[in-house]
C-alpha cells in the first residue's frame, strides 16, 4: 500500500521583528483552546466531548499518528476501570494525513478544529471523570501541552484546568499531590488504515485468489452447470447470481465472526504485542511455503463431502451449500489469502474484518454472476494451465515479504535490534529479486510446468518487480524509500543511521570512548550535553560559550535545522570548535525520581518527566514554550545576543552565531 506523500507548509513565526527570532519580550504561546461537555444518553451511560479551536496554520497531532513522527495525542483517564469503564476507543473528528519528509512517516493531524468523543459507563456513585490530555501542536515551532479536564456527571458540564493543583482539588478532598499515584488508562492506538484502502486491497486480493488453480477452473464449470441444469436461461442466470451472493454472504459472515469473537478493537490493541506479531510471522511464512508447493493447507475431506450432500438438495438451500462447497474446496488456495487479510484487517479493529471480507468475496463472486448473465464472455477466458500455479507462487513471495513486517514489529517493540532497517531491506531485496527471476523463468519450482517462453504480461510484471527491487537497494545506504514508508523500520533503527559506510570517527579530536563525562554524540557526531549543569561546567573548563538548544525528539523544525543548517560546513565548524552544545529535549518521557517531581509555580502543570523539567525551565527562564529555540550564553548564564527560534537561512544563523561568539571573546 503506497502512502501518499505531501509536505507540511510552515509559515514564518514572528514575535520581535526578527523574521525567525524570539526576543526577550516574547510570551508563551497557547494556539489551542479546549472546551469540555457531557451528554447523558441513558442510565449510567455518558458521552464525554472535547472540542478544540486551533489557530490557523497550527496542527494538533492525532492519537493515531505514526509514533515515529510528531508526538501522538494521549488521553489519560484517571480511575478508569474503577469508578467507570470506557466504552470503546476515543473517537476523533476529521483529520488530515500527510507525509513528513523529515520523519519519513505519514503524520495524522487536526487543523482549525478537533473533536474527541469518549463513551463511558459509570457507577451510580460516580460524580465526575478526570482526564489528563497530552498533545503536541506545531506550526513553525512545536509546543508540548498538557491540559487537565473534569467532566462533572451530575451537572453534565465540563471544565478545563490549566493548574494541576486546582484540578486535583476538584471534588472531594484528596491526599497531597505528591503522594497521589493516579490509575491510568492511556488510550493509544496505532494509525488506522483508511477503510476504503482495506476494502480495495481486499478486493485486489480476491481477484488474485480468483486466478489460482483452485478457483479459476470453477468459473466455466459452475456457470455451465447452472445454465444447463436450470429449466430456463433466466432461471439459470438467477441461480448463478444467487450463487455469487451466497459467496459474499459466507465470507462476510466469516469476517463478522472474527469481529464478534475478538471484539471490534481487541486485535488492534494487540498490534504492538510481541507474541501477536511473532505468531502471525510464523503463520504467514507457513502460508508462503504452502503457496510455493511444499504442502497444501486443506480442510477435512469430511467437511467437503457433507456440504456436497447438502448441495444436492437443490433450490436456494442447495445453491447456498454449493457456494459453501466452493469456499471449502478452494481453501488450499484462498485460505492463506483470507488468513492474511483477516490478520491485517483485524489488527486495524472496528469493522475492518467485515469490510475486508466484503471486498475479497465481491472480487470472487462478481465473475460468476457476470459470466452467468453473458455466457459468451467465457470464450474470452484464458485456458487453465501452468500460469495458474505461477499466480500461487507469486502470492507466496508476497506473503513472505509481508511476514517480515510482523517480525519487524516485534523487534521494534522489544528494541532487540535484530531486524534493523538494513537487514529488513536486504531480505526484501532477496524476496522480490527472486520473484523477478521466477517471473523471467530463471527459477522453477518442482510443480511448475515447462516454460519454453514467457508471455508479454509476465514480462511486464517481471520488469515491474525488478524495478521495485532496484528501487529498494539505495535504502541500504540511507535512502528514505518513501514509496514503502511505514513498512521497513525507521531510519534511526539502523546499523548506520547516517548511511552505510558513514564513519563514526572523531569530532574535534574526540571519539565516543573519549567523550567528556555526561556527554554524548549528537547530530553529525557533535559532542552534546543533555544536562544543563553538566554542560555549563564543561563550558567553563573549556572556556567556550554555550549554545543552549531547546529541542524535541518529535520536533519537525528542530530536525530541519539540524539537517539543513547545522550540516553546512560554515555552521558545523563553529558547532564543533567554538561552542559547547547543550540540547535540552522537552518531550523526553523518562520519569524523574519521585523526590524531584513537583508542580510548576510558573505554569501550574505537574512536572513528572525529564522533558517536563526542561520545558518548565525554558518557560521560567525565557518565557517561551516553543521549539526550536536557541540561546548563546556566557559562563554566568547571561545571554550574549538575542535568542532565535527556527532560522532556516544559513547565512542568518551563521551571522547570529558569529555575533554571540565574538561578544564572548571580547
Amino acid at each position: 500500500m503506497i502512502k501518499y506523500c505531501s509536505i507540511l507548509v510552515l509559515l514564518v513565526f514572528t514575535l520581535t521583528g526578527n523574521a525567525q527570532g524570539f526576543g526577550p519580550g516574547a510570551e508563551t504561546q497557547n494556539p489551542v483552546q479546549w472546551e469540555a461537555s457531557v451528554e447523558k444518553s441513558e442510565t449510567a451511560s455518558y458521552t464525554l466531548k472535547l472540542n478544540a479551536s486551533i489557530e490557523p496554520e497550527w496542527h494538533v497531532y492525532s492519537q493515531f499518528t505514526d509514533p515515529g513522527g510528531s508526538l501522538p495525542l494521549e488521553l489519560e483517564f484517571l480511575e478508569a476501570g474503577e469508578a467507570y469503564t470506557l466504552e470503546g476507543p476515543t473517537e476523533e473528528s476529521e483529520t488530515t494525513t500527510a507525509y513528513s519528509d523529515i520523519f519519513e512517516v505519514d503524520e495524522t493531524f487536526f487543523s482549525e478544529t478537533a473533536q474527541l468523543t469518549q463513551k463511558i459507563k459509570a457507577e451510580e456513585t460516580t460524580e465526575y471523570v478526570k482526564l489528563i490530555l497530552k498533545y503536541q501542536v506545531c506550526k513553525e515551532v512545536c509546543i508540548n501541552e498538557e491540559k487537565y479536564i473534569v467532566f462533572d456527571l451530575s451537572t453534565e458540564k465540563g471544565q478545563v484546568f490549566q493548574d494541576f493543583n486546582e484540578f486535583q482539588a476538584y471534588g472531594k478532598v484528596q491526599e497531597k499531590v505528591e503522594e497521589i499515584e493516579p490509575v491510568k488508562e492511556v488510550v493509544k492506538q496505532e494509525e488506522k488504515q483508511d477503510l476504503w484502502t482495506i476494502f480495495f486491497v481486499a478486493f485486489a486480493s480476491g481477484f488474485l485468489a480468483l486466478l489460482t488453480p483452485c478457483v479459476f477452473p470453477m468459473i466455466p464449470m459452475t456457470v455451465s452447470f447452472f445454465t444447463k441444469q436450470s429449466k430456463s436461461l433466466a432461471t439459470g442466470r438467477r441461480n448463478a447470481i444467487l450463487y455469487g451472493v451466497f459467496i459474499v454472504v459466507i465470507y462476510v459472515l466469516l469476517g463478522s465472526i472474527v469481529t464478534g469473537i475478538f471484539g471490534a478493537d481487541a486485535l488492534n490493541a494487540l498490534s504492538t504485542n510481541v507474541w501477536f506479531n511473532l505468531v502471525f510471522f510464523i503463520l504467514l511464512v507457513v502460508f508462503a511455503i504452502s503457496f510455493f508447493g511444499a504442502f497444501e493447507i486443506m480442510l477435512p475431506n469430511s467437511w467437503a463431502n457433507a456440504v456436497d450432500r447438502k448441495a444436492d438438495r437443490g433450490g436456494i438451500v442447495g445453491i447456498f451449500f454449493m457456494a459453501l462447497a466452493l469456499a471449502i474446496v478452494s481453501f488450499s488456495c484462498t485460505g492463506p489469502i483470507v488468513g492474511t487479510l483477516l490478520v491485517q484487517a483485524a489488527s486495524e479493529g472496528g469493522i475492518a474484518p467485515v469490510l475486508g471480507m466484503l471486498g475479497f468475496s465481491l472480487a470472487i463472486a462478481i465473475p460468476f454472476a457476470l459470466f452467468a448473465l453473458f455466457p459468451g464472455l467465457m470464450n474470452s477466458l484464458p485456458k487453465s494451465g501452468g500460469w495458474l500455479n505461477s499466480v500461487k507462487v507469486v502470492l507466496g513471495f508476497l506473503e513472505l515479504a509481508l511476514a517480515f513486517k510482523f517480525l519487524s514489529n516485534a523487534d521494534l517493540v522489544l528494541q532487540a535490534h535484530i531486524l534493523e532497517r538494513e537487514v529488513f531491506l536486504a531480505i526484501w531485496i532477496a524476496i522480490f529479486g527472486a520473484m523477478a527471476f521466477y517471473l523471467f523463468g530463471k527459477i522453477r519450482l518442482s510443480h511448475d510446468s515447462p516454460l519454453p517462453h514467457i508471455s508479454s504480461g509476465r514480462l511486464i510484471l517481471g520488469l515491474f518487480v525488478l524495478s521495485f527491487t532496484l528501487y529498494l537497494i539505495p535504502g541500504l545506504w540511507g535512502a528514505p524509500l518513501k514509496l514503502i514508508s511505514g513498512f521497513p523500520p525507521p531510519l534511526n533503527y539502523s546499523e548506520s543511521p547516517y548511511g552505510v559506510g558513514y564513519s563514526k570517527g572523531s569530532v574535534a579530536g574526540l571519539t565516543e570512548g573519549e567523550l567528556p563525562e555526561e556527554a554524548e554524540l549528537g547530530p553529525y557526531q557533535l559532542v552534546t550535553f543533555t544536562d544543563y549543569d553538566a554542560g555549563m561546567a564543561y563550558a567553563k573548563a573549556e572556556n567556550k560559550p554555550v549554545l543552549l538548544d531547546f529541542t524535541g525528539k518529535a520536533c519537525v523544525n528542530c530536525r530541519k535545522m539540524e539537517e539543513r543548517v547545522w550540516g553546512e560546513p560554515q555552521i558545523l565548524g563553529k558547532l564543533q570548535n567554538d561552542v559547547v552544545l547543550i540540547s535540552l529535549f522537552v518531550d523526553l518521557k523518562e520519569e524523574l525520581p519521585e523526590a524531584e517531581q513537583y508542580v510548576s509555580e510558573v505554569t501550574g502543570k505537574r512536572i513528572q518527566t525529564v522533558g517536563n523539567k526542561w520545558s518548565d525551565f525554558q518557560i521560567e527562564k525565557y518565557q517561551i514554550n516553543a521549539q526550536p529555540y536557541y540561546v548563546l550564553l556566557d559562563h554566568n548564564d547571561n545571554e550574549l545576543n538575542t535568542p532565535v527560534g527556527y532560522t532556516p537561512d544559513v547565512d542568518e544563523f551563521e551571522a547570529w552565531l558569529e555575533e554571540g561568539i565574538s561578544k564572548f571573546n571580547d
